[in-house]
Order: C-alpha cells, then structure tokens, then sequence
C-alpha cells in the first residue's frame, strides 16, 4: 500500500505496506519513555518514521531509556516546560505507552488534557488530526501470527509463560511470548510469519485501548484491582471483557468455569467457549478426575484442522505439575486448553508442563536459610493473589507486605492473613493501613520496617523464632507479597523482587560468615 502525506490510516495500515516503506519518512509522535514507549520508538525508527519523543519528565530521569534507544535518529521533547499538544501538531501519527490515554486520571493531567482534544477531533470528523493508537493496539493490527491474549485479575503471567512452554513443544510453529509480562512485543512484528504463535500478556491498561482481539481469549479469573484507574468494581469488570467482545468470528474463549465473572462471558457465544474448572470437565472442556488433568473432546481452533477432538483425554496426573497452589493448578488447566485449541499433543503437553517451575517474582522460591524458606511473590500485588500464595504454603508463614496503596478493599485479605501468618513485617506507604488491619482481624504479631533490608532481617529472626519454639515443624517461609503496587519505593515490580532477592542473598551470606547470628 502506498501512504501519501497527511494523518496515516490505520485501517489501511499493514505489516507488508511498512516493509515496503509505507512509514518511511513520515512524521510519528510516541508518547511515554518507559518500555512500551521505547519499543514503538524503536520500531517506528527502524521502519524509517521520523519519530518524536514526549515524555513529562526531564532527560536527567530517562538517562537509561536514552542509552536504550541505541543512537537512532529520533528527536527527544522531554521534561515539565515542553507542551505535549505541539509534539503531535505535524504529526502523521500519535502512538502510546498503555498508561497513556485521556481516560485514565493516573494520566499526566496537562497531557490527558491535550489528548482529550486530540480524540474528539478525530471523532467530530476532523480528519486533518493524526490518529491515536496504542502500542498493544498497533501490534494486533499488524501481527500476522495468530495470537493468544491472556487476561484476569491474577495468573495471567504464569498463564501466559505456561502457554507459550506448551506450545513451543510443537516445534514446527515458533512461539513469541509477550506483552504486559514486561516484554512489549511490537518490536517482534518483523520477524512474524502466519506459522509463528504469539502469547500476549493483556492488562486492564492495554484492554481499553484494543479495536480487534486475539485469536485466543484466555481468562483467569475477574475480581476487583486498579480501582485507582477504573472508578468502581463494575468498570474494572467492563474493561476486563472488552477482550471477549472483541473475538474474531473463527475465533475461541477459554474460560475459567470455576470463576462466576469470567464464566459470564460465555453468554451468546458459548459455541466457541473452551471452559476449563478443578472438577469434572464440562463437554469440550478441561478439568480434574481423580489424580488427573482430562480434556472432554476439546476440538482444534479452524486455523489448525478445526472441528476435530480427541475424545475424552488424560493429559496428566496434576501432581506432576511443579508450581505450587491451586490457583496455579487453575493456570495450568487454561494453558493446557490452550494447547489443545492448537493442536499440540497431549503427550507433549505432559512433558512440557511437568517441566515449568513457574516465572520469576510469582511464588519464586529464592533461598532455603537454615530451615527458612524465603518465596519472592512481588507480583503479589492484589488481595485475591496474597491469598493464593499465602494458602500455597504451610504454616509458619511470615508475610512481608506493603507498598502503595492500589484502592482495593483488602478487608477479606486481613482475615486470611490472621488466619494463615505467624506474623506480618510492614513496609512502605500501605504499612500502617496494613498494619491496623491485620491487628483487627486478629493478628498479634506485627512489626514495621523501613526498608524490605531490614524487613527480610526482621521476618528472618521471626521465623527462626517460630522454628526454635516448635521444632517438628521443620521449615517456616517468608513470603513476599505485598499487596500493593511497587511505586512508592521502586521501580516496579521486577525491581522490588530484585531488591528482596539481593537483601536474602545477603542475609545468607552473613549467616555463611557468622553461623550464630
């Protein structure tokens, strides 16, 4: 396709057009330096766009981010004094990190503003204006790969890395695994042919941006988060279907019977729903007899032979499954799912699933010190996923918990923690909150920290207390899993695993050199 000057459309837009230079020397505005950002900028330079980048905070804070744009030629609007508007006023295009739109008041005001104007020029017809669209967005439009979206309150990213394992046990279709896992994917879009499977990791930021699904939709579970974006549980739960509403016609659900949102979904297109439960599997689905994982003549998606089941199926004994929890037994069955909708074989699918160990910072068991079991679970960042992971292990168990506060209810959570916890150690900007809560539901035993150094060093001497008092139980665990975003102390979530992984690492160290402290 050839693109003349003036606003792209993206309708029009596809991936063979931009390796014939459809974008080539066309001026495009990525907002946002942070790593979708990045990725679209690389993208659109590579593709040879003239690409400008906005960012609200100065070139000092993105000193990182910078160096990671490897010296392409791409002209940096960064800091407080630059006006957002006019970074887009020549723009053929404006493309954006998920975090990035009018609608969400975690927006940067002055930017939502200005993006505001931006939308509702383009849908009072004023063609002159460029169009808006998201990196996650930008990629669906272009992915000539089937995709597999993975979305839920909790679970989507050990789904995710689980699904990708078991379909790259087919060898004859590459597997690509991405998205809100922290690997934005539309810098892969070159290297896409239609034999390549891609696993898409979906948030309720990426969710609302979408105008076309996944091949696949998989859900987890739905329950309530990021209330601080959403408003109110039923427009979180409004966000989190939008993936089911966009299903292509040949395309399938896998959903988590076991879930009464999630299961809703089904209504109207039950037809091309795979339902997966910890029970006996519904017709065409996935569940639990006995010791074993079946599937109850689960037919192939069309793009792979289609209509065609295998009877009734023993994938595997669950117990063979190496991620600890429940819940996770739940991932495993979406995943196995799944695989099944694309063809894999179940023999190959046991294989496969028997030998994932989970993903990093979820249920991540980092060290055994002297009978103490440390567990990095910082994506433990909503109630329902402290829960998890706090039934996922036995007792003693002391928590470490804090960070800032997302606006969810955490009521039910103290209540579980009363129950599950010898004792909780509290960090961050949510500490004391928490820290009145778990003492109303019933713990006793508390301590505050400044710094999760000092809350491994105070959960540590707690949990050694616990074993020396009661000596037949044999291990106690400390558990990250904060219940709260990471923004108040770091980076993200992948930097606070990282520090707590550093702080035991350090611990273990000292006790190597002082066996008596």
């Amino acid at each position: 396709m050839k693109m003349t000057s003036g606003p792209i459309d993206l309708d029009r837009l596809d991936l063979e057009a931009i390796r014939a230079g459809a974008l080539r020397d066309r001026p495009v505005t990525v907002l946002g330096l942070a790593r979708s950002g990045l990725a679209l900028a690389r993208f659109l330079s590579d593709v040879g766009a003239r690409v400008t980048i906005y960012d609200g905070r100065p070139a000092t804070a993105l000193a990182d981010a910078i160096e990671a744009l490897g010296g392409r030629p791409v002209t940096l609007a960064l800091g407080p004094e630059v006006d957002p508007a006019a970074t887009w006023a020549a723009a053929d295009l404006v493309a954006t990190s998920p975090s990035i739109t009018p609608d969400f008041p975690t927006t940067e005001p002055r930017l939502r503003t200005a993006l505001r104007s931006l939308v509702e020029a383009r849908a009072g017809g004023d063609r002159s204006t460029p169009a808006l669209v998201s990196e996650a967005d930008l990629f669906l439009r272009l992915c000539p790969a089937p995709t597999i979206g993975v979305t839920g309150t909790k679970g989507k990213t050990t789904t995710s890395s689980l699904t990708a394992a078991l379909l790259a046990a087919d060898p004859a279709h590459p597997v690509v695994l991405g998205g809100n896992i922290g690997i934005p994917i539309v810098e892969r879009l070159l290297e896409l042919t239609p034999a390549h499977r891609v696993v898409d990791e979906l948030s309720e930021l990426q969710l609302p941006t979408l105008s076309r699904g996944t091949t696949v939709a998989v859900y987890t579970n739905v329950t309530s988060d990021h209330l601080d974006r959403h408003g109110t549980v039923e427009q979180y739960r409004a966000v989190k279907r939008r993936l089911a509403e966009l299903l292509p016609p040949d395309g399938r659900l896998v959903l988590n019977w076991d879930d009464p949102v999630v299961a809703s979904y089904a209504d109207r297109q039950l037809d091309r729903a795979v339902t997966y439960r910890t029970d006996i599997p519904n017709p065409g689905g996935v569940g639990i007899e006995g010791d074993w994982i079946v599937a109850s003549n689960v037919e192939r998606l069309p793009l792979v032979g289609g209509g065609i089941g295998r009877g009734d199926v023993r994938v595997m004994r669950w117990a063979e499954l190496q991620i600890p929890g429940r819940h996770n037994l739940s991932n495993a069955l979406a995943a196995i799912a799944t695989a099944l909708l694309f063809g894999v074989e179940p023999d190959s699918i046991r294989r496969a699933a028997a030998a994932f160990t989970g993903v990093e910072h979820r249920l991540e068991t980092v060290a055994a010190v002297d009978g103490v079991r440390f567990v990095n679970d910082s994506m433990g960042t909503q109630p329902d996923a402290v829960v998890a992971a706090l039934e996922a292990f036995d007792p003693p168990i002391v928590l470490i918990a804090g960070g800032r506060d997302k606006g969810v209810d955490l009521s039910a959570l103290a209540t579980v923690v009363a129950e599950r916890a010898v004792a909780a150690v509290l960090i961050g900007e949510s500490g004391p909150a928490l820290e009145a809560s778990f003492r109303a539901a019933g713990l006793a035993h508390t301590e505050r920290a400044k710094d999760l150094d000092e809350a491994v060093r105070r959960a540590d001497a707690i949990a050694r207390e616990a074993l020396a008092t009661r000596p037949a139980l044999g291990r106690a665990t400390v558990l990250l899993s904060p219940a709260a975003a990471s923004f108040d102390m770091f980076e993200d979530y992948a930097a606070r695993g990282r520090a707590f992984k550093a702080a035991v690492a350090a611990l273990a160290a000292s006790r190597a050199g002082n066996p008596e402290r």
